[in-house]
């Protein structure tokens, strides 16, 4: 290659340098320049390797570099890779636990840079690794000019396209976009902003997690002010645009320009509030316009100050969004670029002061894109290193599995004390973002062991409306705490009271009858003390979800002459049935909460009420039936028309709109798992054996007409010993919104969906359960997979599991009982490998 034309198109985040090829017969002059490089890249947080087959002392004396970092210098002597951290003290040995004997010098050194955020195509490699062919220093110097050029004039960066962590869309395609706009959304600290292209009308939906306006059910989240929004002229023809979930980015290239419009956007998940996005393209095309845009069709106060653009927008209910972003526009030669920081914050009492706000900005201006990318990326690192799925055999289903973590983390984690999880999270206005049992049943038990923190501010969000729980309670002529259908800023209930059904107005009786949300309110609590092993928690502060709760459903029960509880007038996860008696879900829930309240309710209630707890729940009617095995979804279940959804459509399927709301209601047909999500949530509460007589029996008679239902369903048949029917159903889950099954991806992501499709890999075919401070295994894997790992947190612990058909592997950072179903529990300190007796 002439180095005249040693320019690359392209930014890399770490350089590899063959020392031997490119720099064993260079000038002392040469070596001092490239020396000055090396410590110029650093400064721009590159990461830089030397090898060579030179001792240590010889190498070092001829580059004495000193990097004032973030990036980091490493040198590698010896073709076995030892690593040398380089700093202003001299090299130091780098301590590289985990690599396999005999690993290479570059495998070592990519091992390093992986840990950073930065995969092999984010890497430029310079020099002949054999060392048979040498490589001009002035080619080396050149490569090193452009890559720092590309930082000066602040190019856009690259991502590593790697299949297994990217998802791609090709377009524009008009009527996929703001199904992509969604799929796209980046978030963090409780902000999340849609994947919206740069020229959309909208200039890309922010949202801040539980920041509402209106009252009662037209109560819905706050659009913040926008930040992504740019004018290209020409609008891109031909684009790829694509989301790497391992570093957290959003890349888009235009394919069909000699000076493409790009673009890539983060939302920072090492710096809460800061959000940060470069673009280029031909000088004549791309004019930035403000930094900042109105939100979607609310007013918003504006202004400008010391060059940066503020924004606020004010709730009527006193809460508010603070916004200020900053822009640098530039030239390198025939294209333009543009670099957009912004700061958020939310209050959800007042409006944020603007000079908190600024603080925060001026921050992240100090710091630099650069650097809040390299740090960005390291935080991504650090999650996927905790927390992660392989399934070497089915790497769609790991690409959508790993598809469900990110967005997790994306709409859930929120460092603030409080968090508000929306049926859709931040990623959009579908269900106004109100609060569902969706949050509690499917969201919290995937991010306990993703983020025990944000799982724990979910429960904080209930702790704190408890008042209203209480008042909706006593409106109803009950004791204790009823915690609604629907829940928004207040915790007073917004649930809508009619809607559509296929074009014709219904009424909506979930607010009034769906009762189970205030027992899935406490089992939520529960699950987060038992998984975590934060008994003080539950102990504490927790402790009045389960005792206001219980003391509701001591009231809510009748007693009839016989001495038997029961439940009326209620609703069960299955919708399609309405206004029912001693729905077997709702009953046993209450059960289950009358029961653990008076466990752990201790001297903070009386010895007379805890035993009347206790009493009615022995006596709550549940409908199981000992001769089949089969609990009764609600009294007279068994009288309806006997239907099975095969014999309309194939599930999942709206059997509501097909059949109508009155033929399904008077058949057997039902929406979702009922009576199964008993042996999800409380298998202990359960008959012992009844988990398959009842998949047996409900299974066929269940459209899947809710996103909720093929997840939990996967869980409950990998459980059953049924693992590839399981995988079927998983599928479903993992695809509902890569695909946009239900045609709603457009409104947001169904959270409750990629909360359950975790749960299905960790309690479904992992069998993992945590009780009393032990880890228990149960493995139930496909025939297709011969492997699967997860990696997840439980009772304080970094955990690895890795499972095949004859054995599981387990590791663990710090001590913790764990063992095979069946077995006796091992205390393990740091690995072990369990093997089914006989």
């Amino acid at each position: 290659m002439n180095p005249a034309d040693a320019t690359i198109d392209r930014t890399f985040e770490a350089v590899v340098i063959h020392w031997d090829t490119a720099m064993s017969e260079a000038r002392g002059d040469v070596v001092a320049t490239v020396r000055r490089r090396i410590e110029e890249l650093c400064a721009a947080t590159v990461d830089v390797a030397v090898l060579s087959r030179a001792g240590l002392p010889g190498l070092d004396a001829r580059l004495q570099a000193q990097p004032p970092g973030p990036g980091r210098l490493l040198l590698s002597v010896t073709e076995a890779g030892e690593l040398y951290d380089v700093t202003s003290d001299g090299p130091s040995p780098l301590d590289r636990p985990g690599l396999p004997t005999g690993a290479s010098a570059l495998r070592r050194i990519l091992d390093h840079f992986a840990e950073r955020g930065v995969g092999p195509g984010l890497v430029l490699v310079i020099g002949d690794p054999s060392g048979s062919n040498a490589t001009d220093s002035s080619l080396l110097l050149s490569l090193l000019d452009g890559q720092i050029r590309r930082r000066r004039h602040r190019r856009v960066p690259s991502i590593d396209d790697d299949a297994e962590w990217t998802i791609r869309a090709v377009g524009p395609d008009p009527a996929w976009d703001r199904t992509t706009a969604t799929l796209f959304t980046l978030g963090a600290a409780g902000f999340a902003t849609k994947g919206s292209v740069e020229e959309a009308s909208d200039g890309g939906l922010v949202l801040a997690a539980g920041i509402y306006r209106g009252e009662g059910p037209a109560q819905h989240l706050v659009p913040a002010p926008a930040w992504t929004g740019l004018a290209v002229e020409p609008e891109p023809a031909a684009d790829v645009r694509v989301l790497d979930m391992r570093t957290g980015v959003l890349m888009r290239e235009e394919t069909t320009d000699p000076h493409p419009f790009r673009s890539l956007r983060l939302v920072s998940a090492d710096a809460p509030g800061v959000a940060a996005m470069r673009a280029e393209a031909a000088a004549g095309r791309l004019r930035p316009g403000p930094a900042l845009r109105h939100a979607i069709g609310k007013p918003i106060t504006k202004g400008r100050l010391d060059g940066q653009r503020w924004a606020r927008v004010r709730s009527d209910t006193g809460a508010g969004i603070a916004a200020v972003a900053s822009q640098r526009n530039g030239r390198d030669g025939p294209v333009r670029t543009v670099e957009r920081l912004a700061a958020y914050a939310a209050d959800t009492h007042s409006p944020p002061r603007l000079d908190a706000v600024r603080s925060v900005l001026e921050q992240a201006e100090q710091l630099g894109f650069d650097r809040l990318l390299a740090d960005h990326r390291r935080a991504w690192a650090r999650r996927w290193d905790a927390v992660d799925v392989r399934i070497p055999d089915d790497p769609e289903a790991q690409r959508a599995a790993r598809f469900a973590l990110f967005q997790l983390w994306c709409n859930v984690a929120d460092g603030r004390a409080e968090s508000a999880v929306g049926a859709r999270g931040i990623s959009g206005l579908g269900y106004a973002g109100h609060v569902f049992w969706d949050a509690d049943a499917f969201v919290l038990p995937a991010m306990v062991g993703m983020d025990p923190r944000a799982a724990r501010a979910m429960i904080q969000y209930r702790i704190n409306r408890l008042p209203a729980a209480r008042r909706a309670a006593r409106a109803t002529g009950h004791r204790g705490a009823r915690f609604p259908w629907e829940s928004a800023a207040t915790g007073d209930d917004v649930t809508p009271t009619s809607g559509y059904l296929g074009g014709q107005v219904v009424p909506i009786l979930t607010g009034r009858l769906e009762e189970h949300v205030t027992a899935d309110v406490a089992w939520a609590a529960d699950h987060y003390a038992e998984w975590t092993g934060d008994r003080e928690f539950l102990a504490g502060r927790a402790l009045p979800l389960l005792v206001e709760t219980a003391r509701y459903w001591a009231s809510r029960c009748r007693v009839d002459a016989g001495g038997a509880a029961h439940i009326d007038a209620v609703i069960g996860p299955d919708e399609y049935h309405e206004d029912v008696d001693d729905n077997a879900y709702t009953n046993v829930m209450a059960r289950w909460n009358l029961r653990r309240a008076a466990d752990v309710a201790g001297d903070t209630v009386s010895p007379d009420e805890i035993a009347s707890w206790r009493d009615l729940a022995d006596r709550l009617v549940d409908g199981y039936d000992p001769a089949t095995g089969r609990y009764e979804q609600f009294a007279g279940y068994h009288r309806l028309e006997s239907l099975l959804v095969a014999e309309f459509a194939r599930p999942p399927v709206a059997i509501d709109v097909l059949l109508g709301h009155d033929r399904v209601a008077r058949s057997q047909l039902i929406k979702q798992p009922d009576v199964l999500m008993l042996h999800h949530l409380v298998p202990e509460e359960t008959a012992p054996g009844s988990l398959e007589p009842n998949l047996d029996y409900y299974a066929p008679r269940t459209a899947h007409g809710s996103s909720l239902s093929p997840a939990i369903s996967a869980a409950l048949l990998a459980r059953a010993g049924r693992a590839d029917e399981a995988l079927g159903a998983l599928r479903t889950a993992l695809t509902l919104d890569l695909d946009d099954a239900t045609g709603m991806t457009a409104s947001g992501l169904h959270l409750a969906t990629l909360g359950g499709t975790w749960q299905a890999l960790v309690s479904g075919f992992a069998g993992v359960r945590v009780r009393d401070g032990v880890l228990t295994v149960d493995p139930r894997l496909p025939s297709s997979w011969g492997g699967l790992e997860l990696r997840f947190g439980c009772l304080g612990r970094r955990v690895r599991l890795c499972i095949t058909p004859d054995e599981v592997d387990v590791e663990t950072d710090a001590p913790l009982w764990i063992g095979l179903a069946g077995q006796r529990a091992q205390y393990v300190d740091a690995q072990t490998s369990l093997k089914p007796e006989g």
